[in-house]
């Protein structure tokens, strides 16, 4: 479990920072292309240009420089990624048949207010997702009606979201080693 809220936590950190020095460099560039000084009287468009390019180029080394480290940190990750993909995407159908028993054939993905969804089950999704390295297995089974697992897409939950399925699992799952959800393929 430690093992997905760190994933999901180094995403959503790199996203924010991807954000953040995106931000960085369209304010350093229109900064710099404001407030460039021209001292002397221009005599043709490369002297009104150059000032202005340099005064660019120099605010926008250190957010580009960023930016290029953080794709290229993004790129390994998904590189990871792919190698943990599960040979098996599709639960086998006994697979699809406990996990919906388990379910007690009710959603259980989230509506509003952190509730269960009380539509009935329709898919067998993986909670964390195939595409990113989940695995194709019981514990990253979970149940649920074709809108929410459109909803939730190919997307990692949080780990406010794990817990609260795991809470939810309480109420309806004998077994308390049924209770936990999420796993990620080893990799290989």
């Amino acid at each position: 479990m430690l093992e997905l809220k760190r994933i999901y936590w180094t995403r959503k950190s790199l996203h924010l920072a991807m954000l953040a020095s995106v931000i960085w460099l369209l304010a350093a560039a229109i900064l710099a292309a404001t407030h460039s000084a021209i001292s002397q009287r221009p005599t043709s468009l490369i002297d009104v240009l150059r000032p202005l390019f340099d005064a660019v180029l120099a605010a926008d080394t250190a957010p580009g420089l960023l930016i290029i480290v953080l794709v290229v940190a993004a790129a390994v990750i998904r590189g990871s990624d792919v190698r943990r993909r599960d040979p098996l995407r599709r639960f086998t159908r006994q697979q699809r048949r406990e996990g919906m028993a388990r379910a007690d054939w009710q959603c259980e993905m989230e509506a509003g207010f952190h509730r269960r969804c009380s539509r009935p089950v329709e898919h067998g999704d993986h909670f964390y997702p195939w595409s990113k390295g989940g695995a194709t297995s019981l514990q990253n089974f979970v149940a649920a009606c074709s809108r929410c697992n459109r909803a939730k897409g190919a997307r990692i939950p949080s780990p406010g979201q794990q817990k609260r399925l795991e809470r939810r699992r309480l109420v309806y799952v004998d077994a308390h080693e049924l209770v936990a959800v999420g796993e990620r393929r080893e990799l290989t």
